[in-house]
C-alpha cells in the first residue's frame, strides 16, 4: 500500500516537507539498525483529532532507547506536543503516526554512541493495516518457520528497528505462500505474536494471550484489550500457549496500533470456529472502535486531543 503523502514531516525541532525529510546514506540507523520507533493511531473523534494512548506509546519509546543507551535530545512533553503539532498542521482528522530516534551520521563502526540521536515524526492518512475486509470477515494466517528472536538475543518488549528484520522475513514467507499475514513461535515452540501484532485466542469464553515471558512486544492495544474485556465481564488469563491450542481456539484475533483488532478465520488452511469473525472477538472491536472514536467516555483518559 502506497504513502498517502502529508505535508509536513518533523525533523529535530521543526518541520519540513515531506519530500525534504531526508538522511544521509552513512547514517549509523540504516546500516546497523540503531534506531527506535513507535507506531500510534489519531482518531476523528466528536471534539475533534484525538491520538490514543499517546503518553504511554511515548513512554515506551524512551524505554526502547535504554537498549542502545540512547539518550534521545527531546523530554516526553516535548515529543507529545511536537506530534500534535504535527498531526495539526498537517491538517489531519484522523491519521497514522510514526515517531523515531535513530544514530544519525558521523561515525561509522558498530559503536553508536558517538553519532548525533536524530528524532522525525512523520504522519499520514492509513486504514487499517489488514485490510477493511479483514476487520470485516477475517484474515487468513500461517504459522511461520521463522522463530521471534529471544530476549537475550534482541529484546522483543522494545521496538528496536533491526529488531523488526526478523517480521520482515517472516511476512515475505506468509503473502508468497498465499497468506495475509504470519504467526511466529518462540525457540521453545510455544506461541509467541505476530510479525506487528500480538494476539489472542477465545476457548469456552475465556480470552488467552501469550504471556510476557513468551518474546512479545508489551503491546498497548493488547493491555487496552485485556482492560477492555475484563470490564465487560470475561474472563481473561496470559499464559504459555501451544501452537496447538491456536488451532483449536473458538476465536482468533490480532490487536496492534495498525492492525487494531483483526479477526483471524483461519490458520494453516485450518477454519477457526465457523470461518469468519466471532462473536466475542466483534464484541470486543465495537468496544474498541466507540473508545478510540470518542463515544465512551468512560475511558477518555485514553485519548489526547491535538488542539486540547
Amino acid at each position: 500500500m502506497a504513502l498517502d503523502e502529508s505535508k509536513f514531516i518533523w525533523m529535530n525541532g521543526k518541520l519540513v516537507g515531506w519530500k525534504d525529510a531526508k538522511i544521509h546514506v552513512l547514517t549509523h540507523a540504516l546500516h546497523y539498525g540503531t534506531g527506535v520507533f513507535e507506531g500510534i493511531r489519531c482518531y476523528s473523534t466528536p471534539e475533534g483529532p484525538a491520538v490514543f494512548r499517546l503518553t504511554d506509546h511515548i513512554k515506551r519509546l524512551l524505554r526502547s532507547a535504554t537498549a542502545f543507551k540512547m539518550k534521545i535530545p527531546y523530554s516526553a512533553g516535548e515529543l507529545i506536543a511536537a506530534i500534535k503539532e504535527t498531526v495539526s498542521k498537517n491538517g489531519l482528522d484522523s491519521c497514522y503516526i510514526r515517531p523515531i530516534a535513530y544514530f544519525g551520521y558521523s561515525d561509522m563502526g558498530l559503536y553508536p554512541l558517538k553519532n548525533p540521536v536524530d528524532v522525525a515524526i512523520a504522519c499520514w492518512r492509513w486504514g487499517t493495516y489488514l485490510g477493511e475486509e479483514g476487520l470485516k470477515n477475517g484474515i487468513r494466517v500461517k504459522i511461520s518457520s521463522i522463530r521471534r528472536h529471544h530476549p537475550s538475543i534482541i529484546p522483543p518488549d522494545k521496538k528496536i528497528c533491526g529488531g523488526y528484520v526478523n517480521s520482515a522475513i517472516a511476512k515475505i514467507e506468509a503473502k508468497e505462500e498465499g497468506y495475509d499475514e504470519c504467526l511466529l513461535l518462540n525457540l521453545d515452540g510455544t506461541v509467541s505474536e505476530g510479525p506487528g501484532e500480538n494476539i489472542f485466542l477465545v476457548k469456552d469464553g475465556m480470552i488467552k494471550t501469550p504471556s510476557l515471558d513468551s518474546c512479545i512486544l508489551e503491546g498497548i492495544t493488547r493491555a487496552s484489550i485485556i482492560e477492555i474485556a475484563n470490564d465487560l465481564g470475561y474472563k481473561t488469563r496470559e499464559e504459555k500457549i501451544k501452537p496447538e491450542d491456536v488451532c483449536l481456539a473458538d476465536e482468533l484475533f490480532f490487536t496492534g496500533t495498525a492492525a487494531e483488532v483483526t479477526p483471524i478465520r483461519e490458520v494453516d488452511g485450518k477454519n477457526i470456529g465457523n470461518g469468519s469473525r466471532g462473536p466475542i472477538t466483534e464484541k470486543l472491536q465495537s468496544a474498541f472502535f466507540e473508545i478510540v472514536n470518542g463515544k465512551n467516555k468512560k475511558y477518555a483518559k485514553w485519548l489526547e486531543l491535538v488542539k486540547g
